[in-house]
């Protein structure tokens, strides 16, 4: 079911992780970013945009992870979009006969079966480097590229309707997560939340990869909730966060693991980095 966020912005939500597909609505037909997860979500969101006499006129996918990289033949053939670094990753990830069943192996068993690793998946074009905006007709949304989680990451900014679309970031169920094969993981994520940052202060609506939509004040509650949860990470801290722990959202408890191993990577790395 889709629900309004702004005016000409909507939002589908899965059951897995609270994942946000968005469309933005243009004169010819509609932006789809990052649809997902489960089959026959992805068949609701085609059948309520047909229903309402939209077409897709244009894809993107904010980042290389499996679950924002889906697509379903309702939604048509438009160009699907991906910054040049996303569209590499998903290139190079899937260009032998086992990528498929390795991406498999990534999605959760108890719905593995119900996620469409047909031949759409990761079928994006890389926009060229330094591309600022999304080629469509429609509003314009501007590309904000970080390395920050992933290769080629990107959020949206659709300026005149005040909407950030985050990608996985700025959620208020997940914590900060790492790209664990980057150099400098720290220093990306925390140059990516300056960059949102920097662009966040007239905006209305924040819109997470997975959790709830934020409103008004949100996106920089949310940006100093993960530049203090990086940095207690980069100095060896205690983290005091409510995604963490006790205070966890009930059904998110597993969060507390992955913070538990991107503590245990750095600290690692920084043991390796002290040794002579």
């Amino acid at each position: 079911m889709l629900t309004q966020v702004a005016e000409g912005v909507l939002v589908h939500e899965s059951e897995f992780c609270q994942s946000n597909a968005v469309v933005v609505q243009g004169p010819a037909g509609v932006l789809l970013v990052d649809p997902g997860v489960l089959g026959h979500e992805l068949a609701c969101l085609a059948n309520d945009l047909s229903d309402a006499g939209q077409s897709v006129v244009a894809g993107f996918s904010t980042h290389p992870h499996w679950d924002h990289l889906l697509w379903h033949a309702g939604f048509g053939a438009p160009p699907r979009y991906g910054t040049a670094a996303c569209a590499a990753v998903v290139r190079e990830r899937l260009s032998d006969a086992g990528a498929k069943a390795r991406v498999a192996g990534m999605i959760p068993s108890d719905i593995v079966e119900q996620v469409p690793l047909d031949d759409l998946f990761g079928r994006i074009t890389g926009l060229p480097a330094e591309t600022a905006q999304i080629p469509w007709d429609g509003p314009q949304v501007r590309i904000i590229e970080h390395q920050a989680h992933a290769p080629g990451h990107a959020a949206l900014l659709i300026e005149e309707l005040g909407v950030l679309v985050a990608g996985d970031m700025l959620s208020d169920v997940l914590i900060p997560m790492l790209n664990p094969t980057a150099p400098s993981p720290i220093e990306d994520y925390l140059a990516a939340l300056q960059l949102l940052e920097d662009v966040a202060r007239d905006v209305d609506v924040v819109i997470p990869g997975h959790g709830s939509i934020g409103k008004a004040d949100q996106a920089r509650i949310r940006i100093n909730q993960d530049r203090a949860y990086v940095l207690a990470l980069r100095n060896g801290q205690a983290v005091a966060d409510q995604r963490v722990g006790p205070s966890a959202k009930p059904g998110w408890e597993w969060v507390s693991d992955v913070h538990n191993g991107q503590a245990q990577r750095l600290s690692r790395s920084s043991e390796r980095e002290a040794t002579p």
